[in-house]
């Protein structure tokens, strides 16, 4: 029976007191039902009656007693007790809890999803730096948790399109070209340009690719330098990121929002919300009716649009795209943001509190020996997304970045994160699926194929303990999704590996010697399996592998 079965139960209980005239509310269409810390209190427990006390007019326990005589009599429960308030504490029967094991082997790839945000249409943006230098460590953060949360979201039912925002319009883009035409020419980078040694190899690619370049006026080399130096450095970024493992649907570029008449579009779409106002020369939009600290400028007096037209018409486009929800995912400097970006969801007639979602990742430090790193060698003063899958490779990146609330700083220890020890997170969980995956390697050598399973001979505790893990997986996966935190699912991976490892040192599972295959060595492999099955489910949706062997 899993944890989603006895939910239904549960309902189907409210459903025949509501049917029988014990309970008159109305029959909600979802009931928790969860794992209890403590097993003394039974295999599940469910707060439905608490829920269900007020509309139903009646005491907690009154209401527990009246579902509890029902599902007592359900297929599969051994008992239910009620406990302070109101609280159902349910046991199934061994058989019933074993039953988990075949639920997930005959589901695959397919355990873990849900319909829990079905029609949901999600627009996922993040990373999305300047595309002025490479890839740092912040934007790698944002990398794994965003490609690593569409996964989740999408195991969810929602309906998600990942985006990143080129912002290749702007004084930065201007003081890219320059730089690269300085660093070509062998004059000194401007005092407020970019440097490191990507600005050469740019430089030195562009030379190439554009014989006779230098020998041009500077206005029209700068042009040279701009476009085809911005070109080559969003190939460089989508090169990085298709070696993370990390691939966007849409690269949207901010040019585009000016060249297609989309922001001053996007003006006069404001200003039929009556939320644009003129002043001292310039427009501005009236933010602060929802919250803002300042109204924001969106046309300057001399005319020129400013960064938040472009992020005014960038959200319209977004839900003009069909997308319900934008999730923004930015980093630590970018705490303004929130409150501005909101304001212009209300302004334009959303919800903001619905349509629009902002999240903000802390910062990222590396250790080596003891000390921070610092320097890159080829950015100069950042760290680059190349540097760190150099130093612990894409897996041991992107389970780490993911592993932590993005609300905390972390702290990345190389030598910790290249260690094939237990301190090593990523190595822990990825070793629990090897030594699943030996078993069956195991059972071959053997010549054994797994018979037919009898679940309740799963029945000592460190089996029960693991069946009970595995029946929350579904439940992880909702979570991390609804709260928009891959983090749960990549702890609960290191507490399921945790319980395995303790199943395989205490539960015996290939025979030994010249000893036949029994049922009980069946029963064993359909539940080795089955949390092989569920390991790799986990890391796929963090984007890591589950190898074989290590």
């Amino acid at each position: 029976m899993t944890p989603e079965e006895l939910s239904q139960a549960v309902l189907s209980a409210v459903r025949a007191s509501v049917e029988a005239g014990e309970l008159n509310v109305d029959v909600p269409e979802r009931v928790t039902v969860e794992r209890p810390k403590n097993r003394e209190h039974g295999d599940y427990a469910t707060n439905a009656a608490l829920q269900l006390a007020k509309a139903a007019k009646k005491p907690p326990r009154a209401v527990a007693e009246i579902i509890a005589g029902r599902l007592a009599r359900v297929s599969g429960v051994a008992a239910v007790d009620i406990a302070g308030p109101g609280f159902l504490n349910i046991t199934v029967d061994t058989a019933s809890a074993g039953e988990l094991a075949r639920a997930i082997v005959e589901a695959g790839e397919a355990y873990g999803r849900s319909d829990s945000l079905a029609k949901l249409k999600i627009n996922l943006e993040f990373v999305s730096a300047n595309p002025t230098g490479p890839i740092h460590i912040g934007g790698v953060r944002w990398a794994a948790v965003g490609d690593s949360l569409a996964r989740i979201l999408k195991a969810a039912g929602a309906d998600v399109s990942t985006e990143y925002y080129i912002n290749d319009a702007g004084v930065q883009i201007d003081k890219f070209g320059a730089s690269l035409m300085a660093a070509a020419n062998g004059r000194p980078v401007p005092d407020d340009g970019y440097v490191g040694e990507y600005i050469n190899d740019i430089a030195a690619r562009i030379v190439g690719q554009e014989p006779g370049v230098l020998e041009r006026p500077d206005d029209e080399q700068k042009k040279v330098f701009t476009e085809t130096g911005l070109r080559l450095m969003v190939a460089e970024i989508q090169r990085s990121m298709d070696e993370f493992g990390t691939h966007f649907d849409e690269w949207f570029s901010e040019k585009s929002l000016h060249d297609s008449g989309a922001v001053e579009e996007a003006i006069e779409r404001l200003r039929a919300q009556n939320r644009v106002f003129t002043e001292g020369g310039a427009i501005w939009l009236r933010t602060t009716d929802f919250g803002d600290d300042k109204d924001r400028v969106l046309i300057k007096q001399d005319g020129e649009t400013t960064y938040f037209a472009s992020d005014a018409a960038y959200y319209l486009n977004k839900r003009d795209r069909g997308n319900e929800v934008c999730v923004y995912m930015l980093g630590a400097d970018h705490h303004g943001y929130v409150g501005r970006l909101k304001a212009i969801a209300a302004c334009a007639g959303d919800d903001p509190q619905h349509n629009i979602e902002v999240l903000i990742g802390q910062f990222v430090k590396m250790m080596r020996d003891g000390q921070e790193v610092r320097m890159s060698k080829r950015a100069g003063n950042i760290i680059t997304i190349d540097d760190v899958v150099e130093w612990i490779g894409v897996d041991a990146a992107r389970y780490s970045l993911a592993r932590s609330s993005t609300d905390s700083t972390i702290t990345l220890d190389i030598d910790v994160l290249t260690s094939a020890t237990n301190e090593n997170p990523v190595h822990y969980v990825q070793y629990a699926h090897t030594r699943m995956c030996g078993v069956e390697r195991k059972a071959r050598e053997l010549g054994i194929e797994r018979g037919e399973f009898k679940p309740e001979l799963l029945s000592t505790e460190w089996e029960s303990n693991l069946l009970g893990m595995l029946g929350e997986f579904p439940r992880i996966v909702a979570k991390a999704a609804e709260l928009r935190e891959p983090h749960h699912v990549a702890r609960y991976l290191e507490e399921l590996a945790g319980v395995y490892h303790r199943f395989y040192d205490n539960c015996r599972i290939m025979p030994l010697g010249d000893e036949p295959a029994t049922d009980l060595t069946y029963a064993r492999m359909w539940l080795a399996d089955a949390t092989r099955i569920v390991v790799a489910n986990g890391l796929g949706l963090l984007g890591v592998s589950a190898p074989e062997r290590m």
